[in-house]
């Protein structure tokens, strides 16, 4: 299938102020784009592309005074299944791990494996290691956090969420990844889109997701402990340790986040959209997943 996905941001400076930014798709799925997958920037502004070392594409600029949006717009072909299962994966010991995958054994600002390590082999040590622990970490979290946009909060920990029941995607995803690190399991924070291909009607706005990979059985597999289900459309923008290492955008100085839209949405879904009676002759409206929301 053809994914339309992609991303408005709009702010308001008062002066100018640089940035970084992580909102281009991840290098590994650039192969599967149509078209290069160019930000754009209203005022138009250059924007030099660099490798951070997780190997994510980051976009720096600077931002003029004034009001400044910055998005993408991208069609991405996907084989169109759920995010892949494999119940037999094993985990691996520790000395047998690749060194690459070390350091997401250990804690980091917002996954404090080492303090939660207690409770996790309390919670989850009686079960099989490998596939079915991380299964119940993931069920567990869903289960144990109640999700809401109103308990967002940038210096949430995993810590936190555990002790406070709520939270945004990236809470569930800090708290699983410090439980399967405690556990042993070489567990990454991953952040991108995450479609509503296949599910049921009626959709919630359009956001950026956040979700984990762990490795297990030689590579690395995706668990969503927000949604607790494979989904359709998932594409990777940035991982690495937590939240701290792939902000969306790094802004050096003050600012207001006045407008946020995102989108990912089949292509065949679109055109139906596109010819709606109520639509203007020449006129093209927007997936019906995309919404305008005020930070």
């Amino acid at each position: 299938m053809r994914i339309r996905l992609g991303c408005e941001l709009s702010y308001a400076f008062p002066y100018p102020t640089p940035m970084i930014v992580m909102l281009n798709v991840h290098p590994s799925r650039v192969p599967a784009l149509e078209a290069e997958d160019a930000l754009t920037t209203v005022p138009p502004v250059p924007v030099e592309l660099y490798r951070d070392s997780f190997g994510n594409v980051c976009g720096r600029l600077v931002a003029p005074a004034g009001n400044f949006t910055i998005g993408t717009d991208v069609v991405i072909r996907d084989g169109g299944a759920p995010d892949p299962a494999e119940p037999e994966a094993e985990q691996h010991a520790i000395e047998a791990l690749p060194a690459e995958s070390l350091i997401y054994l250990l804690p980091s600002r917002y996954c404090e494996s080492d303090l939660l390590s207690n409770e996790a082999w309390r919670l989850f040590g009686h079960l099989a290691p490998g596939w079915p622990r991380v299964r119940a970490v993931c069920d567990f979290v869903h289960a144990h956090v109640t999700f809401g946009y109103e308990f967002s909060h940038r210096d949430r920990t995993a810590m936190d969420t555990y002790a406070g029941g709520r939270g945004v995607c990236r809470d569930f995803a800090h708290l699983a990844v410090a439980f399967c690190r405690a556990l042993n399991v070489p567990t990454r924070y991953c952040t991108g889109y995450i479609s509503f291909i296949g599910e049921p009607e009626p959709h919630a706005a359009g956001d950026f997701a956040a979700w984990m990979e762990v490795f297990l059985g030689g590579r690395w597999h995706v668990f969503d402990p927000r949604n607790n289900k494979p989904r359709i459309g998932r594409v990777m923008v940035a991982f690495g340790r937590d939240a701290a290492d792939v902000p969306l955008t790094h802004t050096f100085g003050p600012n207001s986040l006045v407008g946020f839209r995102v989108w990912a949405d089949e292509v065949a879904a679109l055109a139906a959209i596109e010819e709606a009676p109520d639509a203007l002759p020449g006129e093209v409206q927007p997936p019906q997943t995309m919404t305008t929301r005020t930070a």
